[in-house]
């Protein structure tokens, strides 16, 4: 799969989401003995997004905000400082138990304490995602995307998110303009709707150029047969990585590029992370290695970030797979959900193990 730069085109990269925030205590501690707690603006697809637009491509929003709330002008103001545009839709609250932006509270964990988050998501704006408040037409033909990315969060949020981004992708097929899909199954999302969101979710990944998932997220999302068990760790499952997604390609043969990563947990700071990639006919595995990790949420969003930038490029596709490990990586080494590269070389010193001091 090949895209060409478009000079005429407004934009790299459009994700639709549902923007909420994320608390977490500090010095890595649990949250219920913690009384000091950081804030930040996140989405999963705007943690996608952020390793673009801060390496200087131009991205775009599509989202909901709750009208009048100090929430959504905090969220604004950070996405405005991640270089991200925003077209959204304004919400009228409609009284204290009303519509808000949702709440992940998050501990990061540390060493043998695993991670733990809790989703607060009752009356959630971002539910309210409707395809009828955008004019799609003008987005993709007159402003021009080269990529629409689409997560299998936001499809699965309601009904009405996943019409729209069903409406997007096929509004995006039409236009010429490649469709990502992440499956990134969650099985409290899917309870009671199985029937109605395997319908959606096939026939978005029937339409998209590059899907990435796990192997959960191929066999609960789509029903595709996955790897065996057996093997010690990761190296040794990935011929059988290799047999779910050779099964994807005859599922969805509209796709050239399958991505999923590989990630072994030593404990909560110390992870073995890897990757796959089928481009075509084409294998590019890097076996897991280590990284140290500082927060593990948004390291998935960090590789599929890279991947994209990477593609958008043009650069041959092994260099795809290795920009999107390093900066999983570096998400990793962050506080926030999302990678902020401070230039392609910072990315590419962590793809060859270079942490040496730069003056």
């Amino acid at each position: 799969m090949t895209i060409e730069f478009r000079q005429d085109y407004r934009y790299c990269l459009l994700v639709p989401t549902s923007m909420g925030c994320r608390i977490t205590p500090v010095n890595g501690q649990p949250v219920y003995c913690s009384k000091t707690f950081v804030m930040q603006a996140t989405s999963a697809e705007t943690n996608v997004a952020s390793v673009s637009s801060y390496l200087g491509l131009p991205c775009k929003v599509l989202t909901t905000f709750v009208k009048d709330s100090p929430i959504a002008r905090f969220i604004k103001d950070d996405l405005a400082g991640r270089h991200i545009d925003v077209e959204a839709t304004e919400v009228d609250q409609g009284g204290p138990w009303g519509y808000r932006h949702q709440f992940n509270i998050a501990d990061s964990g540390c060493g043998s304490r695993g991670p733990r988050v809790h989703n607060d998501r009752a009356g959630e704006v971002g539910r309210t995602l409707n395809v009828k408040d955008f004019d799609l037409d003008q987005i993709l033909g007159a402003e021009g995307v080269q990529i629409v990315h689409v997560s299998g969060l936001i499809t699965a949020l309601s009904p009405e998110t996943g019409v729209f981004c069903l409406e997007l992708a096929r509004a995006a097929k039409k236009h010429g303009t490649r469709i990502s899909f992440d499956l990134n199954h969650r099985a409290s999302f899917w309870k009671g709707r199985e029937a109605e969101l395997h319908e959606i979710f096939t026939q978005i990944a029937g339409i998209a150029d590059i899907l990435v998932g796990n192997e959960e997220d191929f066999q609960l999302c789509l029903g595709i047969e996955g790897p065996e068990a057996g093997g010690e760790g990761l190296s040794d499952k990935i011929e059988s990585f290799k047999v779910m997604i050779n099964n994807a390609k005859k599922a969805f043969p509209n796709a050239s590029v399958f991505a999923t990563t590989l990630r072994e947990v030593v404990s909560a700071n110390c992870h073995l992370w890897g990757a796959i990639m089928a481009e075509g006919k084409n294998w590019h595995v890097i076996e897991p290695r280590q990284i140290t990790v500082l927060d593990r949420i948004g390291g998935g969003d960090g590789f599929v970030g890279g991947l994209l930038y990477a593609i958008l490029r043009g650069w041959e596709p092994a260099k795809w797979v290795q920009f999107g490990w390093a900066t999983g990586a570096l998400a990793t080494t962050l506080l926030t959900d999302y990678a902020q590269p401070a230039d392609e070389e910072q990315v590419w010193s962590i793809w060859q193990g270079n942490a040496r001091v730069k003056r």
